[in-house]
Order: C-alpha cells, then structure tokens, then sequence
C-alpha cells in the first residue's frame, strides 16, 4: 500500500492515550495508515507519494468546535467588520470610519460579536456620538454579547425606529428626553430585539454567500479548525438557508467537516416543526463533511435562558416544562439526539425533571442529547445529567463576560463557571467550542487559553488554576466529537481515523499562556488534502478566493486581528502609568525589536510610558 501524502518531522500530538506522540504519519484515502516514527511512514512512501517535511512543528488532531454558528455565520462574515483581539478602541473606530467610507448604499457596517470593552487599552465601549462621527451617513449596527446594539442616526432611520416605535417584548429601544430613540438597543433580557434589528440590513446575493461562506472556512481552517458542529440559530431556517453549504459540499468546496442540528423557528409552534423536520429528514444524512446530527439547540423558545449577566437573572416562564416536554417525548420516540441551550443552574434543573419524566415513559437508553452552556450547574445535577446519558457542551462565553459576571455574582462563584473539572471528575462527555459568531471570537486559542489560564480577553483572573494544556485540547478535539456521535471517527491522530490535523505556528505545550492567544496554523489538512498553508508551507496550500464584493471589510480586516510585531504578539496588560496593553515595561525595555516597533505601535495608542 502506497499513502498519498506523508507528513514527518513533526512533534505529533496524537490525543491517543495509547500512542500519545509520533514523528511522522501517512494517509491513504483519508485517513491515518501510520502513526509513529519517520520511518515508519516512510516504509508506505510511493513513487506517487506527497512528502512534507514539518521542520520540528507541533501537530496536533484538527480542532472541531462543538457549537459554531458556522451556516449563519458564513452566510454574513464577508458583511461584518471584526474587532476581534483589536488592542485599542482608537483601532476599532478607525477600523470603522474606513469600512464606512467604503461601504455603499444601501448596506451597512456591521460588528456583529466576537469582543468587548475590557480588550481595548480604554477599557470602555465606543460611544454614540463617535459612531456618528466615525459614520454620518452610512447605517452602522454594533453588537455588543448579548446584551445590546448600538446603532448610528443613519441606521435608526433606516430600522424605521422612531420616537412612535413601541418596546417590544423583552427589549428596550433607548430614549432621550424628548422621548427619541438614542441609538441604544437593550436585551431586556431577551435578545430577539437585537437579533431582529440586524435582521432588517440587506443580505448578500446568492453569489456572494457562497464566497462569503468559503471566505469563513478558510479563516477557520487558518486557526487549525476542521471540524464543528453548527447550532443553528434565529433567522437560521431550514432548509432555505442551508442551500449554500449544500452547493459548496456538492462541489467538494467545504474546507471544514459540519454537522448541523435544526434549531426552531416558530414560537409555540415548536413541536410542528420537529414533526415536519423528523419525517422529511433522515437522522444523519449526508456524509463526513455535511451531515444531520439532530434537534436544537432551541426546543421551545419558552426554555430560552440567554446569558446576559448585566440583568439578573431570567425566571423561564410557568409554561416551560408543558411546551418543552411533548417536543422531547416526540424526540425520543424517533431516536433523535438533541441539544438544548441552558446557562443558569435554575433552568436546567427544571429542564431535567422533564427529561426525567420522559425518559420514565420512553427510556433514552443510550440517545444522544446534551446541554449547551450550562455555566452555574450545580454537582447534583451533573450527577443527573450523568446518569441519562447526557453530555456538556462548554464555550468560552465567560472569557468575554466574566467581568460582568463577577459584579453580579462574585468572585468565588466564577472561579467554577463553568464546572469543567467537576463534569470531568463525574465522568460526563464534555466538548469545548466558543459560541461564535455573535457573542464570542470563533478563534479557539481564545477558547484554549481561557481553558488553561483561567483568564478573560480582557486579563481579569477567574481562577487561579486552570486546565491542563492536554485537557484542554482533548476538549476541542477528541472530547467535541461525541457531540456528533462521531467518536472514533476523528478527534485523535489514530489509525483509521479521519486524517485532520494542524501543524502549528508556535508549540502550544511550551509557550507562554499569553502567546496561546496567537497560535495559528501553517498546514492545515482534511481528509489528507492540505487546504490551507502559510509561512514556509505557503505553496503547498490552494490559493485563496477574491473576497466579493470587493467593498467587503474582509478585504482589508481578513478576520481575528493579528499583532504585525513580536512585541505585539506578547499583549498583556500594561503595568505602568498608560493602562495600555503590553507584556510589561520591562519586557518591552528589554526587547531586541527595533525600536521603530514599538514606537508605531505605542504611538498608535497615546503611550508616554517609554522614552524614544
């Protein structure tokens, strides 16, 4: 047997307890054929054989995020400005004014998710009036977690929101004296305002989403991400938005292994949509690229607890648990595993008594269903969720809104938010992911270093002892794939296996917590097909599309933020007198970067700290 490509050199990280490390592996047909040493892999080597060299890399399984807004998130990405990691607030809106002046009538300028105010050196969100200024006469819409928009003069006009427009339930439209809207959008608590103000900005023509969508993946697959499994999401409907990632994985497009789950659409109306859904669906259709994986992560919208730790905490209406349980028992009955959002300990008790009672009339007997969140879950109810057979899918919700969770609920109480050593301990399936793309970054090393260093975006300190770095991985690797029921079908560096895997920009074992934050991949490779490379690799990897429209904020923003100096590359807090981000004064006084370097970037944001 003669393998089609042989990767060896490299520091393999395997996720394979029995066989944790290797030099060197060989695919055939898609997957791992050898996993150990150089010449082991190169026994298989043929005359038709592609060779890398990895020169020493860490390699690691292909990241698989187990909630991404992939679908939707691909839908929109070539529309959306991203402040991710964006160091200073002055960078953000000059980041704004420039896409603005670029930006044509009738669209928007949209920062949709993915930061907050505790990463920027001001510690502060932008104001109204400097979106304003920044934008006079093109609409920008500003999403900030959960918890409210901030729109422009331009944009409010275009929504239509006047000083008649009414709150709509659960949301506040700001106003000022004379009774006004503001600009200010607050989820009070629910979120459907938010959602459906964004809702009213023009799409993309078909054309566009498809570029759009592989505009994503390939930003994905550059932070060593080859597999998630999509959430699905409001305004996400089934099957009219979904024709776009059929036609790229018809076209053998996709760059990035999606199971998606059917997410409601229609209050009260829930149970009808998963009995249309149960019967024109077949329960993991489609193949190890696109596949069905069941219902949620909403059931019934009257079970929707969404995090907003700026508000108390919502109490789930008296009608939950008779809107929620038919929805289950009707899953149950056609063996379909399902997810189910759940943030607050409150919640989720109430939401087990009813799988409780389900499962006493129509056993779970081993069907696969999880929570999604689950921050404040108690022990006794991870010994619950143990023992139905459920799993826990965590997210790094509390790396960009732990600050607010600590002024409502204090520290101690977020030093376990959420319990991932506790779910761990009780033997639960627990699978890491980020929630992208409205709240959180979809980059995982954002993700993996919350993990490890207990810290958020912004440097506040949850808990003083985080995860293991293997842990921590395992979660977004091997630990994610149980949440498509693909265990032992990919995760690990196996034989037999799907051969995903990332080679990586730096040694995640070894380096500084803070440089987790800048991890990135040179050869990405699904499937054994390298479908993004860079650096050294750079021609081995396909060249990348022309972003459409040629307006777009990808064209000059391709994604995450990325620091263009190896002092940037350490951002931390700044301990001197500028509050700005560094590693530390000294650290910078020391450094051998040129002092230009850092002339640029402190300049960039007022720091009189150092003497040029």
């Amino acid at each position: 047997m003669n393998a089609d490509l042989i990767l060896f050199n490299g520091q393999f990280h395997t996720v394979d307890r029995e066989n944790p490390q290797a030099s060197a592996v060989a695919i055939k047909d898609g997957r791992f054929v050898a996993v150990g040493t150089d010449a082991q892999a190169m026994a298989l080597r043929g005359s038709g054989t592609q060779v890398i060299d990895l020169k020493g890399r860490c390699v690691i399984p292909g990241l698989n995020d187990s909630h991404l807004h992939l679908i939707r998130g691909g839908l929109n990405y070539n529309l959306e400005l991203r402040w991710e990691g964006v160091p200073s607030l002055v960078d953000a809106l000059r980041m704004l004014k420039d896409q603005a002046d670029r930006t044509p009538t009738p669209q928007w300028v949209r920062v949709v998710g993915g930061w907050n105010e505790f990463q920027f050196a001001e510690k502060r969100m932008p104001t109204l009036e400097e979106l304003n200024q920044a934008a006079p006469d093109t609409p920008v819409f500003v999403l900030h977690l959960y918890d409210r928009a901030l729109l422009n003069r331009a944009a409010l006009r275009v929504a239509g929101y006047t000083r008649d427009t009414p709150n709509p339930p659960g949301g506040e439209i700001v106003r000022d004296a004379n009774g006004n809207p503001t600009g200010m959008l607050v989820a009070r608590p629910n979120a459907m305002i938010l959602y459906s103000t964004l809702a009213k900005g023009p799409k993309l023509p078909l054309e566009y989403q498809v570029n759009s969508t592989r505009q994503f993946m390939r930003e994905l697959n550059r932070l060593g991400l080859t597999s998630a499994i999509d959430a699905g999401g409001g305004f996400q409907n089934y099957p009219n938005d979904y024709q776009v990632i059929e036609q790229l994985a018809k076209d053998e497009q996709l760059t990035i292994r999606i199971a998606y789950n059917l997410f409601t659409q229609k209050p009260k109306e829930e149970l009808s949509d998963f009995k249309n859904w149960t019967s024109s669906v077949t329960l993991h259709q489609g193949d190890d690229y696109l596949r069905h994986n069941g219902a949620g992560e909403m059931l019934v919208f009257s079970a929707a607890d969404f995090e907003d730790f700026l508000e108390p905490r919502p109490d789930l209406p008296q009608t939950m648990e008779a809107e929620l349980e038919p929805v289950v028992r009707h899953l149950v009955e056609q063996r379909w595993p399902f997810r189910l959002h759940a943030t607050y300990n409150e919640s989720i008790s109430r939401m087990l008594d009813v799988f409780e009672k389900v499962n006493r009339d129509i056993p779970f007997n081993g069907l696969p269903w999880f929570f999604d969140h689950a921050e404040t879950i108690t022990p006794q109810n991870i010994e619950r969720v143990r023992a139905l057979g459920g799993g826990i899918a965590i997210q790094d919700r509390m790396a960009f809104q732990g600050e607010y969770f600590v002024e409502r609920y204090g520290a101690k109480a977020a030093e376990a938010t959420p319990p991932i050593k506790r779910m761990l301990a009780e033997g639960v399936p627990v699978g890491a992911g980020t929630d992208a793309t409205r709240v959180s970054s979809y980059n995982p090393w954002t993700s993996l270093y919350w993990m490890v260093s207990g810290r958020t975006v912004g440097g506040l300190e949850l808990h003083a002892e985080g995860l293991s770095r293997l842990t921590a991985l395992e979660l977004f690797t091997h630990g994610s794939a149980w949440f498509s029921s693909e265990q032992g079908k990919k995760g690990q560096i196996k034989v037999g296996q799907l051969a995903d895997v990332a080679a990586l920009s730096a040694d995640f074992f070894s380096v500084d917590e803070e440089a987790i934050k800048w991890i990135e991949s040179v050869l990405t490779v699904v499937g054994g097909k390298v479908v993004y490379a860079a650096g050294d690799f750079e021609k081995l990897g396909p060249a990348s599309v022309p972003v459409l429209p040629d307006w777009s904020p990808v064209v000059k923003v391709p994604g995450h933020w990325r620091p263009t100096s190896p002092m940037q590359a350490q951002v931390h807090h700044c301990s001197g007198p500028c509050g700005v981000h560094a590693h530390s004064h000294e650290k910078a006084r020391l450094s051998n970067a040129p002092v230009s370097d850092f002339a640029g970037f402190w300049g960039a944001f007022g720091c009189s700290c150092f003497a040029f």
